[in-house]
């Protein structure tokens, strides 16, 4: 037997140990690997099926139901972008804000059965319009709305029916907290929350439209917008208009109160006003915003215009003598006095008497280009632009000659938007700066940097002067608030009615300031077609109606605005123009 032969050595390497490890834990020790490779390839076929089988339903769904999903999505984008951002007043009051709404919408294609729906729909929904809902339906598109801003019984009392194909989505509603207070100055948004009146619309001119659309104007990127407005004095203001507008039975009444050293708007009324919640009284062409819109003949409270311009001149003083004897007669025109004097008086008789008279003899003395150079300088012969996009450009008369400056002088002939007359007051009262009127906040440095000089600091001293004269002595004693040392002026001019003037048909005015001795905010109060009282002794005019309800406004209002009361205080020729007595 031979012997064995020995086995050849292998010169194959050890195998490393991390390998031996990584084998173990994949295969394990003593498996059979083919079989592992089998269940491994299984393994990979049922994933891959699955994923398929995943990636198909998907498709399905897709295809049944792409174009209300893409719909639903456009519709969310479009709440996004509708967003707006509050509006408060200067004290940080919310005047206007959004909520969040439900709006009732349909899938036509998912629809089954429209006719019961459109009938579910409507007897659950009364305010719904049936043929409008069919014509909605009947259509293969796969998104529609059926009614905005649904209530919340309405949405759970569909939700019952549970209709295949109709749904809610939730988008952004505007609504106005404090109702009417301030309807004309925050205007009012449409259906799809985008501004279309008063500084609503304002914002969207002021880029919050393009935001929208870009879909930028989220909720979180927008802050408060802050305007002049004090909501306080708004509502005593409106309080007291109302009662003065049923007490008087006037047609409309309307008010301003002004920031005299800034222009910032504190309250703005116009009545009758609407509600923004409930907008459909806005396109009443009765409701329309007086103040800025609408352009009138501002009466007597012109002669402080004709008077300032006077003394500016130094042509004249207050001590300057005008004949009022008897009636001004100018080609076949009479120019009178609603209270004939029949003597002649100095300057500030002509403004505490309130003489037609004496203003039209002042307005000839400094001649036709003086006076419309002044009152151009004055901002009262151009459109007056301010936030609010509602304006109205003056009348003015097309040939203006001799005649028109004797009308003009004493507020007839020339027709203005009763804002633009008080900023041109503003700027007799505060130191001679006409500055541009403001419905945001402002501060007075910010004002004195747009602030352009139209008459010597002097002059509005004296003309302050005459304003508080005329409340010790003359047509505004009834608003003479004791503490509160006003001035003021009145005006009352007849309504053209049918080419004509008509005696009884007047709209009134009183412009007051407080304090005399240092102006803080102007009064603006106007009475459309006041009725005469038997307390009024038959009479309308202004220093019987709007006169008392000046004084009425301004004891609410000026603790409100932080004004103290100064009592026994000395007239206002040694208050006022003690300094300057001299030159007087």
């Amino acid at each position: 037997m031979s012997p064995a032969t020995p086995a050849k050595p292998t010169n194959k390497p050890a195998e490393p140990w991390r390998q031996r490890l990584i084998r173990s834990l994949l295969y394990g020790r003593n498996v059979d690997r083919a079989a592992k490779a089998r269940a491994r390839v299984g393994l990979a076929i049922l994933a891959f099926a699955s994923i398929y089988a995943l990636i198909g339903g998907r498709l399905v769904m897709f295809a049944i139901g792409a174009d209300a999903h893409s719909a639903r999505r456009a519709a969310s984008q479009e709440v996004v972008a509708t967003a707006r951002p509050d509006i408060v007043d200067r004290n940080g009051a919310i005047l206007a804000t959004d909520v969040k709404a439900a709006s009732l919408f349909g899938e036509p294609r998912r629809i089954i059965d429209k006719d019961e729906a459109i009938e579910l729909l409507t007897a659950t929904v009364p305010d719904l319009d049936e043929a409008e809902v069919r014509e909605r339906l009947s259509g293969r598109k796969g998104f529609v709305w059926l009614k905005r801003e649904v209530t919340a019984k309405q949405q759970q009392d569909i939700h019952k029916l549970g209709i295949p194909g109709i749904g809610f989505l939730r988008e952004n509603k505007r609504v106005y907290p404090t109702g009417n207070e301030v309807a004309h100055l925050i205007g009012l948004v449409n259906i799809d929350n985008q501004g279309i009146a008063g500084m609503e619309k304002w914002l969207d001119n002021q880029g919050l439209a393009d935001l929208h659309r870009a879909g930028f104007a989220t909720d979180r990127l927008q802050k408060p917008i802050e305007l002049s407005v004090d909501l306080r004095v708004e509502h005593a203001l409106r309080d007291e208009l109302l009662k003065a507008k049923e007490k008087f039975h006037a047609k409309a009444a309307s008010g301003i109160i002004s920031n005299v050293k800034t222009g910032e708007i504190v309250a703005m009324v116009s009545l009758p006003d609407f509600d923004p919640n409930s907008p459909k009284e806005a396109h009443d062409p009765d409701r329309i915003n007086r103040l800025t819109t609408g352009v009138y003949e501002m009466g007597s409270t012109f002669k402080a215009f004709t008077l300032a311009m006077a003394l500016d001149s130094g042509k004249i003083n207050l001590n300057s003598m005008w004949d009022a004897r008897g009636n001004l007669h100018y080609g076949k025109f009479t120019i009178h006095d609603s209270h004939m004097l029949g003597r002649f008086i100095n300057t500030k008789e002509v403004f505490t008497y309130s003489s037609n008279i004496g203003a039209a003899r002042i307005a000839l003395g400094q001649g036709v280009e003086a006076h419309k150079a002044f009152l151009a300088k004055m901002g009262q012969l151009t459109r007056l632009r301010t936030e609010l996009p509602e304006s109205a450009a003056p009348l003015v008369p097309r040939h203006w000659g001799e005649l028109n400056t004797v009308t003009i002088a004493f507020g007839q002939g020339l027709s203005v938007a009763p804002l633009q007359a008080v900023m041109g007051i503003n700027a007799l009262m505060n130191g001679g700066y006409l500055i541009p009127p403001t419905f945001l906040k402002r501060s007075e440095a910010e004002a004195a940097a747009m602030a352009k000089r139209v008459i010597k600091p002097e002059t509005s001293e004296r003309m302050r002067y005459l304003m508080r004269l005329n409340a010790e002595i003359g047509t505004a004693k009834k608003a003479d608030v004791p503490g509160y040392y006003i001035g003021g002026k009145t005006g009352t001019s007849e309504k053209v009615i049918n080419g004509r003037y008509a005696k009884k048909r007047v709209l009134n005015s009183f412009t007051a300031i407080m304090p005399s001795d240092d102006p803080k905010y102007q009064i603006l109060v106007m009475l459309d077609e006041p009725q005469p009282l038997p307390e009024t002794y038959g009479f309308i005019t202004s220093g019987f109606n709007a006169v008392p309800t000046g004084g009425k406004v301004i004891a609410r209002i000026a603790p409100l605005l932080g004004i103290e009361p100064r009592f026994d205080l000395p007239p206002a020729d040694r208050l006022i123009l003690a300094a300057s007595r001299t030159t007087q």
